[in-house]
């Protein structure tokens, strides 16, 4: 068989499943569209507006690679379903890339919602150029939470994975800044919402329309590349020891 088709098929598969799992899906969709609808169009407008449409919008894309990588594939793991593939003759990188195109979807979906309720609602006004970067960074920022999702997967137990996932998730999201302004946070919290990718990725975001906090481009940049290729390296490990 062509592997074209083989990848093709694997990522059609995989996004089918996890759309028939309303207790994915539902929350996924859900949580930032409502976060945004209440805090940055009800309460707030303009800039404020804008401010939040980066961080929720941030906050939403990190949910499903996390949640897709890590639960799917520890269940995967668990269920003999993951050591099927691995024995076919399937490539493994048909099997992640599949999880990662799904997530990159409803991130996308996220985005593409998000920014309708803030040109529409809440009145933000933003050239084309930065609505498009401002997407694309979004969906580049999707891969560092991929890899966290992975190394959870390939080490966790099916019943384990939810828990921790959150665990992580929603800590995260607020120690970065996505609920509430960075600023707001104590000093010794703001200093070390630095270690978060999320941090990084909001305050790329925000660089674009120029609300971040005023540190170097390349700064997150540099943090970001050396973080994921961590848990890249990471995430090998792991599935060595499967293996």
């Amino acid at each position: 068989m062509n592997i074209a088709i083989v990848y093709r098929k694997e990522i059609w598969y995989d996004f089918i499943s996890v759309w028939r799992t309303p207790g994915f899906v539902l929350p996924a969709l859900a949580f930032p569209t409502v976060f945004y609808l209440f805090f940055g169009v009800f309460l707030n407008t303009g800039a404020a507006s804008a401010y939040m449409l980066v961080t929720y919008a941030c906050f939403g894309i990190m949910g499903p690679p996390m949640f897709n990588f890590a639960m799917n594939i520890a269940s995967d793991r668990t269920h003999g379903w993951l050591t099927l593939k691995r024995l076919s003759p399937m490539p493994l990188g048909a099997y992640l890339l599949a999880k990662l195109s799904t997530a990159l979807v409803f991130a996308l979906v996220i985005i593409v919602a998000l920014f309708s309720i803030a040109a529409l609602l809440a009145e933000v006004r933003l050239a084309t150029q930065q609505w498009l970067l401002l997407a694309l960074v979004l969906l580049l920022g999707t891969l560092p939470f991929a890899f966290i999702g992975l190394i959870l997967g390939f080490t966790l137990s099916d019943k384990a994975a939810p828990g921790v996932v959150n665990l992580l998730y929603l800590p995260m999201a607020f120690l970065s800044g996505l609920w509430l302004p960075i600023t707001l946070l104590p000093q010794v919290l703001q200093h070390a919402s630095w270690i978060w990718p999320s941090y990084h990725v909001s305050q790329i975001g925000l660089k674009v329309i120029a609300m971040d906090q005023g540190h170097a481009l390349w700064l997150h940049l540099l943090l970001l590349i050396v973080s994921t290729s961590l848990q890249g390296v990471s995430a090998m490990l792991a599935f060595k020891r499967l293996t």
